[in-house]
């Protein structure tokens, strides 16, 4: 390469004397931890009233009436109310599992 002796040389990734390339199935399980990291790193996404009430297949009006009786595991921004799926879950499942009816 235009007189450089080989000791002088940036390696190249593609070059005998660079680094050696990696095999398809390291580059995936790098990128597939690297990816779980991230999401292990990263917030849970909060949702809002009509997503909620999606999810526990209610009215969006029964969520405000839930929230309103602080009976339901929720936060608020400012006037919005925001939930997370994870802790609707486990509210679920404590009627599941024998708790208290919420619904009078």
């Amino acid at each position: 390469m235009n007189g450089v002796p080989d000791h002088m040389r940036r390696p190249d990734e593609n070059s005998q004397h660079g680094r050696r390339r990696s095999s398809p199935e390291a580059e995936n399980e790098r990128s597939a931890s690297e990816e779980l990291a991230a999401v292990k790193s990263a917030p849970e996404p909060v949702v809002g009233v009509k997503a909620a009430a999606r999810f526990l297949g209610v009215s969006p009006s029964l969520v405000y009436a839930y929230v309103e009786r602080r009976q339901v595991p929720h936060y608020r921004l400012g006037r919005s109310i925001k939930f997370r799926v994870s802790e609707l879950d486990e509210w679920l499942k404590g009627f599941h599992n024998g708790g208290t009816e919420v619904c009078q």
